[in-house]
C-alpha cells in the first residue's frame, strides 16, 4: 500500500502529513506495510528541507522532518500510489488534471478521513505560529482516519 500527500509547494501541509501517518503507522506495527511519501505541485521548493516553523511545531509532538525534502508531483506517482491525497481544493483540481486516464488510485481531500468532508487543510506559511499546530491538529485527526481505512484494506480488521 503507497499513500502520497500533496500541497502547493511540499514545505509546510504534506511533509506533516507525511511525518504524522509515518508515525500513526509505526504505531499500529504497520509502518513496513505501507510507503509514504509526500511532494508539492509547485517545483519553487523542490530539494529543500520543510519550513522550519513546520519542522520546529513537527518536533514538539515529537515528530522529525528534518530528513524531508521537498519534490514535484511526477507521472508515475499515478501508478505508483493507491492514495493521492490533496491538502486544498486548489491541489485536488492540479492533481486530477495530471492524472491519466483509468488510474486506479483514490484521489481525494486528506480531512475526508477526519470527517471533515470537502474541508482544506489550511495553508499556515503566511499565518502565524498557530497555523501551524492547527495544521497539525486536524493531520492528527486526519492520519487516524486514513489509518483505520488502511488497516481494514491490508488486514480485515478496525485498528
Amino acid at each position: 500500500m503507497r499513500v502520497l500527500f500533496v500541497c502547493l509547494g511540499n514545505i509546510c501541509r504534506s511533509p506533516t502529513a507525511e511525518g504524522v501517518f509515518r508515525r500513526e503507522l509505526e504505531k499500529a506495527g504497520l509502518a513496513h506495510r505501507v510507503e509514504v511519501d509526500s511532494c508539492g505541485i509547485a517545483h519553487w521548493h523542490v530539494g529543500k528541507g520543510p519550513d522550519p516553523r513546520t519542522t520546529a511545531a513537527a518536533r514538539q509532538r515529537g515528530i522529525d522532518l528534518s530528513e524531508l525534502r521537498a519534490r514535484q508531483l511526477a507521472a508515475e506517482d499515478f501508478s505508483r500510489f493507491d492514495y493521492l491525497l490533496a491538502m486544498d481544493h486548489d491541489n485536488l483540481v492540479a492533481i486530477r488534471a495530471q492524472c491519466p486516464e483509468g488510474c486506479g488510485a483514490h484521489i481525494g481531500l486528506f480531512l475526508d478521513f477526519a470527517g471533515y468532508v470537502d474541508r482544506p487543510v489550511p495553508d499556515p506559511y503566511f499565518g502565524g505560529e498557530q497555523g501551524f499546530e492547527e495544521v497539525l491538529d486536524l493531520v492528527e485527526a486526519a492520519s487516524r482516519g486514513l489509518l483505520e481505512e488502511i488497516a481494514r484494506r491490508l488486514e480485515g480488521q478496525r485498528v
